[in-house]
């Protein structure tokens, strides 16, 4: 299997990865709220996500969402 070459550039910029870390720490803390309910996150990835979404809002380099399931 021969390896993928990847470009030069950064998929993620720092101030993403700065968000990032601020969502694991308030979770950690138990202060990350999550959507309408504003239940505690307690996952990780949940966290990550989060972190990546408040990114996104701010105008960080973060790449685009795939699409994901669609609700009927």
């Amino acid at each position: 299997m021969a390896a993928r070459k990847t470009s030069g550039k950064k998929k993620y910029g720092k101030a993403a990865s700065k968000r990032v870390a601020s969502a694991m720490r308030r979770r950690k803390k138990g202060t990350l709220k999550s959507g309408r309910s504003g239940k505690t996150v307690k996952s990780r990835k949940q966290a990550i996500a989060i972190g990546l979404s408040e990114a996104r809002k701010k105008g960080a380099k973060v790449p685009r969402k795939r699409g994901g399931r669609k609700s009927r």
